[in-house]
């Protein structure tokens, strides 16, 4: 990608706007760097943007800051039709995402995974999978990490593991990964997206531009993933936890099995997985059928899969207080992979959910907490439509209880209602912008306030 000497504009100050500014300035760009915030409300630290010699603009994004642009890239977390970015399509201007950029710089081939729940958790196990057989293997994308930053530290002769989201999908034009894999789709990100077929496309992009040399790992069990096959160009593997599939990457007696061009390989029992729960079968066997498809040794996977424990935030294990085990979910930011959270566990739950609601439908998530949690604690803007749905699911008020905008009360009220041999469960079903800069954030939180009761024990 030549840079030198062109005017680049770069809109939204995140992760990913920086990691963009920084390396197209380096590539000799001209950059401006946008958002529409005031500086003051942006909480990375701009000093070495402008160090670096990169433009900073906050506040109001006129046309004006087009003149003389020859390329913008967008970050995810700023949809594609805001005025300034629509007016750039109409100016002629190439706008691409930071995703793309990555594209363009990588020299070695991309492992892509998306899916509206099991993102990261299978990302980073396909990514340690890999390791086992390339010395070079990066790690990027939606995970935290820039992925343009990850694709120039590998360079040539490795391979780079990248989780991929729907919003970093809206401005991509020629991403090509070599293997690419759809988890799944459920509702989620509408309010974004605007409908659950404007979704599910965005999802689809991310193999369309893959080849007959390329693949596409799908997940049969989920209707709407097991028939993208009928719009891929690339060759299709799919995994499945509840099928025994003739090519792909599936369950035979609960030893996770692949099969493919006529060869079989039995790699460990369920029982033997370091990750726990039908949700993170589904998950492994997706890292081992794209790690498998990129080259990767099933025979040297099984030690990775016997020891890999997850990832922070997802069902991860903080403590156990008094006979009460404690679970950071903070990452189910929707009811699909809150409900996974929750069939994880026997009844006996007490659950903290709400937070920043997406207003998806609560009906089965509802059910299964009237089958499985005792003490319902509900936190931040959702709370009072989740407590509307818990009482129309039958769920008795008194079993209900609203901490406002307060994890601290959340916990308080969960160390005081939990019994021996209970879970207390963060697990939102909601996105955390209500009250925290991030999911991250949030989960972070929970497991300070519940260190503070193990303390205290």
């Amino acid at each position: 990608m030549d840079l030198h000497d062109k005017k680049v504009l770069v809109v939204g100050a995140g992760i990913s706007g920086f990691a963009a500014a920084r390396i197209a300035r380096h590539l000799g760009a001209a950059v401006t760097l946008s958002d529409a915030k005031r500086e003051g409300e942006i909480k990375e630290d701009v000093a070495p943007l402008r160090e670096a010699g990169v433009a900073l603009v906050f506040g109001p994004q006129g046309e004006r800051l087009l003149d003389g642009v020859a390329l913008v890239i967008v970050s995810p977390a700023v949809p594609v039709r805001i005025p300034l970015i629509q007016a750039a399509y109409q100016k002629g201007i190439r706008v691409i995402s930071e995703v793309e950029l990555a594209y363009d710089l990588a020299q070695s081939p991309f492992v892509a995974i998306t899916g509206t729940n099991g993102k990261t958790t299978t990302t980073t196990l396909t990514h340690l999978l890999l390791k086992t057989r390339y010395k070079n293997a990066g790690l990027g994308g939606n995970i935290g990490i820039p992925l343009s930053e990850a694709a120039l530290a590998v360079g040539a002769g490795g391979v780079i593991a990248a989780e991929i989201s729907s919003y970093q999908m809206e401005a991509t034009e020629h991403f090509h990964p070599h293997v690419a894999a759809e988890l799944n789709v459920t509702p989620d990100h509408i309010v974004r997206h605007g409908s659950m077929e404007v979704y599910q496309k965005m999802k689809e992009r991310l193999f369309a531009e893959q080849t007959a040399d390329d693949f596409l790992v799908l997940n049969y069990d989920d209707e709407r993933t097991r028939g993208m096959k009928d719009r891929a160009k690339s060759r299709v593997c799919y995994f499945s936890r509840k099928e025994a599939l003739e090519a792909g990457a599936f369950l035979r007696n609960d030893v996770l099995t692949i099969r493919w061009d006529g060869a079989e390989c039995a790699l460990c029992h369920v029982k033997e997985l370091g990750i726990k729960g039908a949700h993170n079968v589904e998950n492994a066997l997706a890292a081992v059928s794209c790690a498998f498809l990129a080259g990767a040794d099933p025979a040297r996977m099984v030690p990775v899969l016997k020891s890999f424990r997850g990832v922070e935030h997802r069902i991860e294990y903080v403590t156990e207080i008094a006979g009460v085990a404690y679970y950071n979910d903070s990452k189910a930011t929707n009811t699909d992979s809150a409900i996974k959270a929750l069939e994880t566990f026997d009844e006996g739950i007490v659950l903290i959910a709400g937070g920043d609601d997406k207003m998806t439908d609560l009906t089965d998530f509802m059910a299964l907490v009237r089958a499985r949690v005792r003490e319902l604690i509900l936190i931040g803007a959702a709370a009072k439509r989740f407590c509307e749905a818990a009482i129309a699911a039958g769920i008795e008020e008194a079993h209900i209880h609203e901490a406002g905008y307060s994890m601290e009360k959340a916990v308080a009220l969960a160390h005081e209602l939990a019994k021996p041999s209970e879970v207390v469960l963060l697990s939102p079903a909601c996105a955390s912008f209500d009250m925290y800069d991030g999911m991250a954030q949030r989960g972070r939180h929970f497991k300070k306030l519940v260190h503070r009761y193990e303390n205290k024990e």
